[in-house]
């Protein structure tokens, strides 16, 4: 189990964490810091309880602003795959379609070969 000691406004704090992931941890922390630092700037030093707690509501309301994208994202991918497979329909049906004409050109020319061999052995 690692260790890690990290400063939030001005003060130091011993959190434990997975062997690893120290450096993290130190990121997190200094992501918290910056919220609480800009929180002091504008509120002044109201208590570090009541600053983490503010810090805490505005990284947890960045969090459900980011859940929300990423759903809008899962739902806009949902829609484009939906799309691709009406597109891919689309382009089988008229792969299927330019098939058969070029299978009936095919025969027409095969015919009118024909046709011509026949009317040459004449």
């Amino acid at each position: 189990m690692g260790q890690v000691s990290v400063t939030v406004n001005g003060r130091s704090y011993s959190v434990a964490c997975d062997d690893g992931q120290e450096d993290h941890v130190r990121e997190l922390a200094t992501y918290i810091d910056g919220h609480v630092t800009e929180l002091s700037g504008s509120v002044g030093q109201v208590g570090d309880a009541r600053l983490l707690l503010m810090a805490s509501l505005l990284v947890t309301d960045e969090l459900s602003e980011m859940i929300s994208r990423v759903e809008s994202l899962e739902a806009e991918v949902e829609d484009l795959k939906g799309t691709q497979g009406d597109h891919s329909r689309r382009a089988s049906t008229a792969e299927a379609k330019v098939a058969d004409i070029l299978d009936a050109a095919t025969q027409r020319l095969n015919d009118m070969a024909a046709r011509v061999e026949s009317l040459q052995k004449q």
